[in-house]
């Protein structure tokens, strides 16, 4: 007996000990699996794309098969904008929620600024890491150059690419006639940077023709890293802006120009992006956006894309500048092969987000709202704006309220038909004017016809809804003071 005692005593001890790793086992199992449930977030945001330069969208020249399987596998947004069709402006739109002008950051910050994005602001980095993502930004950053106003300052993980425009360096058009003594007084030297430090002091043509690569290498190795936690991946390229460089791999592939070719290596770029997801069973649980921060620069000429049908191009705020050819991909969760033709704009991104993970908006006010019920293709699913508003810089150009657009009277630049440029080396623009002006999307796609006086009530609606707007934000055309802009960050 008392031999006996021991013996189950020692096995009622295993049992336990069993049970207790096995409760345990379970209970991480299960934070495992809610874990897992939190979708990853990929947003990949191109440079100067025009609205027809992808497949989906028209693009036939050239072939871009990994976007035009993923359309095919997810939803195209046909009216998608971005707040300001310029590079530093709309970057500030998708990562904080906000019209750019609310945040403070105005145009194409360069290498002279002084000025980046303000701690307080709350980016879509940060909205993630409540939720303990991971995140990371392979790209160009374009928000601020100094270390403060970097993006491991601002939410990110990891980051690796160029704090702005690839073009402003001493190889500059507009500096090529000089030396490069003088060249440097106005366009420093190009510097790559990963994480906070400059890595290449001197980006030269030929670094620049592996960017691509770089920034697709690095956003596949960190998903392959995170594959078991979520995460948010953030991929602004460098391309299409000029000046164009593509890698050896794709030189000559198009056969219709250099434009041709970078197009196919970013669509590359998105194919082993995706690929990388369905290795490792992701797809399911990512969201995948791809879209670009305005539209073609086209006074490049042939090393500018197209606007398609759209009115104009970057620097403007007609469709062919802030319109954005866009396409939402996650299978089992955004219906396939659709279209959603209802108005949307990057600020919706960071409050969607916040939607779909759980975590809170920031306290301090947004622009945006959550359109996941657009993502997903809800029966009868409307945008949740009355409307959206249309500024470049200060000036409040033009508002969208569902089918209509509204131009107020401003001056704006334009090739006025002229083809642009060759080899990389641009045109000059000419300026022009548009008075009060009402267009009917759903018929002018391309903001033609001026029906003003034939919808005066809807004139005088969008009226009313812009002067409640230039009080918030402020407006400079009509010397209007906005009660809610916020101040960037200063150094």
């Amino acid at each position: 007996m008392k031999k006996i005692l021991p013996f189950f005593m020692s096995a009622f001890l295993r049992s336990a000990a069993v049970l207790a790793w096995f409760i345990t086992s379970l209970g991480m199992g299960l934070a495992t699996h809610a874990a897992s449930q939190q979708p990853n977030i990929v947003v990949i945001f191109m440079d100067d794309m025009g609205y027809g330069d992808i497949g989906p969208f028209g693009a036939k020249d050239y072939q871009t098969p990994h976007l035009d399987r993923m359309a095919r596998e997810g939803r195209m947004f046909t009216d998608f904008y971005v707040t300001q069709a310029v590079c530093s402006a709309s970057r500030a739109g998708l990562l904080t929620g906000c019209y750019n002008v609310r945040v403070g950051i105005l145009g194409a910050l360069g290498p002279g600024g002084t000025h980046g994005i303000h701690h307080n602001e709350v980016t879509l980095a940060e909205i993630c890491k409540q939720k303990g993502y991971a995140t990371a930004v392979y790209g160009k950053w374009h928000l601020g150059h100094h270390e403060k106003f970097l993006p491991m300052q601002h939410g990110f993980d990891d980051y690796f690419g160029l704090p702005y425009s690839n073009d402003m360096w001493p190889y500059h058009p507009g500096v090529r006639h000089l030396s490069m003594e003088e060249r440097i007084k106005r366009w420093p030297h190009l510097p790559l940077i990963d994480r906070n430090e400059i890595v290449n002091p001197e980006v030269s043509p030929k670094d620049q023709e592996q960017l691509t690569t770089q920034y697709t290498e690095r956003a596949v190795a960190f998903i392959e890293k995170n594959k078991d936690r979520p995460f948010f991946l953030y991929v602004p390229h460098s391309m299409v802006h000029v000046p164009l460089y593509v890698s050896d791999k794709f030189k000559g592939k198009s056969g219709v120009g250099l434009f041709g070719d970078v197009m196919m290596e970013v669509d590359w770029s998105v194919g082993q992006i995706l690929g990388t997801l369905r290795k490792h069973q992701l797809e399911k649980n990512t969201l995948v956006l791809f879209t670009s921060d305005n539209g073609p620069w086209l006074s490049y000429g042939d090393h500018a894309g197209t606007a398609g049908p759209l009115r104009e191009g970057k620097g403007t705020m007609f469709d062919g500048g802030c319109r954005e050819s866009t396409i939402a991909w996650w299978p089992g969760t955004i219906p396939a092969g659709t279209l959603c033709k209802e108005p949307a704009m990057t600020i919706d991104i960071l409050p969607t987000v916040a939607g779909l993970i759980g975590a809170d908006l920031p306290s301090h006010k947004i622009d945006g709202k959550d359109i996941s019920s657009l993502l997903k293709g809800a029966p009868g699913a409307k945008s949740p704006h009355k409307a959206y508003f249309m500024y470049y810089g200060r000036e409040l150009q033009a508002m969208r309220m569902g089918k209509w657009k509204l131009h107020f009277p401003h001056g704006y630049r334009t090739m006025a038909g002229n083809p642009g440029g060759t080899g990389g080396i641009p045109t000059d623009y000419q300026q022009s004017r548009i008075e009060l002006s009402l267009f009917d999307l759903s018929k002018d796609v391309g903001e033609t016809t001026d029906v003003k006086d034939q919808h005066p009530e809807i004139v005088a609606e969008m009226q009313e809804l812009a002067q409640a707007m230039r009080l918030d934000l402020g407006d400079s055309l009509t010397k209007t003071e906005g009660a809610g802009a916020r101040s960037p960050g200063r150094l």
